[in-house]
């Protein structure tokens, strides 16, 4: 991906954000109930994949914007992890042993793919 592809992806991401803005404005201008704001918010954010342009945009910073990025994901990695046991808990306590095994290699497996991910995401980048 050369520099123009790159700027115009940061702009559109710009725009897009800026858009979602406006529009949660005009929301609150006419009064509409804020837990409709929210979930309106969330979906547009998610459905136009914002977020990820946002922590692309928040990346670029020097010095300081990769150590912010890297801080807003690792805990999804934990809240993953944090999901296997709770289950795992729940899963034991109503007896469920074997199915236990089992939902906690595919857990682990999920993890270890996520790592390995990184580690080959950043010594073969995509360009």
């Amino acid at each position: 991906m050369n520099l123009s592809n790159h700027l115009t992806l940061n702009i559109r991401t710009i725009i897009i954000t800026a858009g979602i803005c406006l529009i949660v404005y005009l929301m609150l201008y006419f009064e509409f109930d804020l837990r409709a704001i929210t979930i309106i918010t969330v979906m547009l954010g998610y459905i136009t994949n914002v977020y990820a342009g946002l922590m692309t945009l928040v990346g670029l910073l020097p010095l300081i914007g990769p150590l912010i990025v890297k801080v807003l994901t690792i805990p999804v990695f934990w809240i993953i992890n944090s999901l296997g046991y709770i289950t795992s808990a729940i899963a034991i306590k109503k007896g469920y042993g074997k199915e236990t095994v089992r939902h906690r290699v595919i857990t682990l497996s999920l993890l270890i793919g996520i790592i390995i991910g990184y580690i080959l995401g950043h010594l073969m980048p995509v360009r």
